[in-house]
């Protein structure tokens, strides 16, 4: 992959439904080489498919949050389905070292954030925990 393709797929990120016309000209090639890259990149495999973002996607959560979760006994598959469950989780790890998980949460207010980590905290198995707020994000994949 060179230069052209690494730029080609930052082009198709932004917006993948941007004419061959359209990124030709972001990347100051050719329409044909365009539409060639993005077959060579597709039948390699690099590319597997397009997407559609909805507004709900990118929707940024007000109060965001990362919870650190030390796990006693062997719950963690159990604990994992109870939080994959709940609306407020945007998404659990399972990590190695002093944590067992880390759950990235969402909510409108600190109120919120607060009442869902007592919920959490009230698992079965969830033997300690820490919680670091994000306060912004510097690079989104």
């Amino acid at each position: 992959m060179d230069e052209i393709d690494r730029l080609l797929i930052s082009a198709l990120r932004h917006d993948a439904r941007a004419s061959l016309s359209d990124l030709a000209i972001t990347l100051g090639v050719s329409r044909t080489t365009v539409r060639g890259r993005i077959e060579k990149l597709k039948k390699r495999g690099d590319v597997v498919g397009f997407s559609v973002v909805l507004k709900e996607d990118v929707h940024q959560d007000l109060v965001r949050g990362l919870m650190l979760i030390g796990i006693e006994g062997r719950g963690t598959d159990r604990i994992v389905r109870q939080l994959s469950g709940m609306p407020e989780v945007r998404a659990v790890h399972s990590t190695n070292g002093r944590w067992d998980l880390i759950v990235e949460l969402g909510t409108a207010t600190l109120e919120e954030l607060d009442g869902i980590l007592a919920r959490i905290r009230k698992f079965e198995g969830v033997a300690t925990s820490e919680t670091n707020l994000l306060l912004a994000t510097k690079k989104k994949s």
